[in-house]
């Protein structure tokens, strides 16, 4: 009876020790310290870490706790993206004509089908220009009819994120989007002659630019100085521009041009540049039924669209992407509700419950978006033994290398691949990091409160800790 003793409480020892080796660690001191220095309270920090080859985290804090994520959402739509659509996947934009051609002119319309290719640049459309001209086609004596049935039509206020409506990343989704919609405006400051050389890009056509006049004192806020006032018809400047700024360039979104304005004004140049003519009009359309296929652009790969959205942050673009998700998954016109419902779904079928998850437009560029730490871990656990794996992992920035982690843990870098995101009361990280000892963990760490930016730091200390002792 008295041997009977020592062995349950050796047992009761043991579940216990078990039991404290199956939990997760609070946050290590150092992190702690950093976020306190930074007047953070617990309660605003969502953490989770855990190593890829386990079933339980390491660390957590608030992990279940629904946290506005900034732009780590666009890992949840990337990584949706690559699993649902194929890391080959490409956009299709199309040129149909109607009418007969004789010789080398076109007695009909010119009919364009977007695709929702989200990186539809001018030096693109240039090509897919260019493939029109090699059919033969000069002149054409109809209309150019845009069709953008792909995507669902959708009225949106460029200024209601942040009142900033020239801001490129307020662009809108467009299944057309040409350029991001956006005109890049280059000064070039000229003293000899007392004067200021404005050009743009694209080079658009019947849209004036103004030239302002040259100023003297500090460069400073130079584009405030300005007072840039762009509307329908061109653009004109009420301030100066300081000699002292040397050669500078304003990318802002052509938002009270619409798409039909702004894609007509970038044909009608780069077609006459092709040594083409066109005198008809731009306007909305459906292709006909009776129209036939002249060319074909397809897109670059998936899976270097989702570098470029991970990499740089890129809104429009994951925007772009979650709209098409829903139309390749629920068929046309793709829309938000169709989008967040496919990651949903697909989320469900990979065993991640997201009941908290509001995911309004794929980027994280939201007031109302939100998710918890453990279901954006669950899935970076997952991402990581997926097919998609390595074009997932490498869209992401390299700690002290590229993107917006270019200047982040340059003492540690090449160790972690990790998204950021960032907005006036969020800052998150979320990603992978190679500790010293080998093992790969999925970090996510997110902070909403007011004193938010000032939380680099102790996300910087967390990755460190897990480099070193993880």
């Amino acid at each position: 009876m008295h041997s009977f003793k020592p062995f349950v409480a050796l047992l009761v020892a043991a579940v216990c020790w078990l039991h404290h080796g199956a939990a997760a660690q609070s946050l290590p001191e150092p992190v702690v310290q950093a976020f306190t220095r930074a007047g953070i309270p617990r309660q605003a920090i969502g953490v989770l870490v855990q190593d890829v080859s386990a079933t339980l985290p390491t660390m957590q804090l608030n992990a279940d706790s629904a946290f506005n994520p900034a732009s780590v959402m666009k890992l949840v739509t990337t990584n949706a993206a690559l699993e649902l659509l194929g890391p080959a996947f490409t956009w299709r934009t199309q040129a149909f004509a109607t009418g007969l051609q004789s010789g080398d002119v076109l007695q009909g319309d010119l009919v364009v089908r977007g695709g929702g290719d989200p990186k539809l640049v001018v030096e693109n459309f240039w090509l897919f220009l260019r493939q029109v001209r090699a059919r033969g086609i000069r002149e054409i004596r109809g209309n150019l009819v845009l069709d953008r049935s792909y995507f669902q039509a959708a009225v949106t206020d460029p200024a209601a994120f942040d009142g900033d409506p020239h801001r490129p990343y307020n662009a809108a989704p467009d299944a057309l989007l040409l350029n991001y919609r956006a005109l890049s405006l280059r000064f070039l400051p000229d003293e000899v002659a007392g004067m200021v050389r404005v050009s743009t890009e694209p080079v658009v056509d019947g849209y004036p630019v103004a030239t302002p006049q040259l100023g003297g004192g500090a460069c400073n806020d130079w584009k405030r100085g300005l007072r840039g006032r762009p509307g329908a018809n061109g653009i004109s400047f009420d301030g100066s521009y300081p000699a002292s700024c040397g050669e500078r360039t304003w990318s802002m979104h052509a938002w009270q041009v619409s798409a039909d304005q702004y894609f007509g004004m970038v044909f009608r140049q780069i077609w006459r540049e092709l040594g083409g003519v066109f005198t008809g009009d731009i306007r909305a359309g459906a292709v006909p039924a009776d129209a036939r296929l002249l060319v074909e652009w397809r897109s670059p790969a998936l899976s270097e669209v989702v570098r470029d959205i991970n990499k740089y942050s890129n809104n429009v673009m994951a925007h772009q992407l979650l709209l098409t998700i829903g139309t390749q998954v629920s068929g046309q016109p793709g829309d938000i509700q169709r989008g967040g419902d496919a990651v949903r779904a697909w989320l469900a079928a990979k065993g991640i419950g997201a009941p908290e998850l509001v995911i309004d437009n794929g980027s994280g560029l939201s007031r109302s978006a939100q998710l918890t730490p453990r279901m954006l871990g669950k899935l970076l656990v997952s991402a990581f033994h997926s097919p998609a794996m390595a074009e997932f992992l490498s869209s992401m920035p390299l700690a002290g290398f590229d993107g917006t982690m270019r200047n982040r843990l340059q003492q540690l870098a090449g160790a972690s691949h990790i998204k950021t995101g960032s907005l006036n009361s969020v800052r998150s990280i979320a990603g992978y990091v190679l500790a010293a000892s080998g093992r790969r963990y999925a970090v996510v760490s997110i902070v909403n409160h007011a004193n938010a930016p000032a939380s680099q730091a102790a996300h910087d200390a967390l990755l460190r800790w897990i480099v070193e002792k993880g």
